[in-house]
């Protein structure tokens, strides 16, 4: 495999959960919280798609798909057109009230371009500065591993919380 295998291989797995994960449930699935305050499997992946879809396109020097292919108001969502989740309030988390073909839609729809993206990847640009808010300045490796990391991690929230509204109904 060469490093772009590697990326694309990575960023696949967090889109074949959230799709088994999301596959066949009901909206009441989709949206219930575990508690008063808990993220939601719709929130979860909005959030992890959004995430994908911002930090790449700042790293390549795109738009993002949210933007440049209508997403942002096909969702119709009531936050700022660059909300991506991060510190957003219980009452946020409840506003993402959409359906299972549209967050999967866009989670596909940010698949596609990350993997376009990947594939022109090589070992040498993993190095290059992406981001220099930071101390060390992130390189374009940190980043795409870190939202591979993130992503996973909300992908199995999302499957975990699916399993216990299962088991509660």
């Amino acid at each position: 495999m060469n490093t772009s295998e590697i990326l694309i291989d990575g960023f696949s797995r967090i889109s074949g959960i959230i799709n088994r994960t999301v596959d066949g449930i009901t909206q009441d699935v989709l949206t219930a919280r575990l508690d008063a305050d808990a993220n939601t499997i719709a929130w979860l992946v909005w959030h992890l798609s959004r995430v994908a879809d911002d930090h790449l396109a700042d790293a390549f020097d795109m738009e993002q798909v949210w933007t440049s292919q209508g997403w942002v108001d096909r969702f119709g969502l009531p936050f700022d057109t660059d909300a991506t989740g991060y510190a957003q309030s219980s009452d946020e988390v409840e506003a993402v009230q959409v359906s299972a073909a549209l967050l999967l839609g866009y989670l596909d729809a940010v698949q596609e371009r990350t993997v376009e993206l990947l594939g022109t990847v090589t070992e040498a640009d993993l190095d290059r500065v992406v981001d220099t808010n930071w101390d060390p300045p992130v390189t374009l490796g940190v980043r795409l591993i870190s939202v591979i990391s993130d992503g996973l991690q909300h992908a199995g929230q999302a499957a975990f919380v699916r399993g216990v509204v299962q088991r509660m109904s």
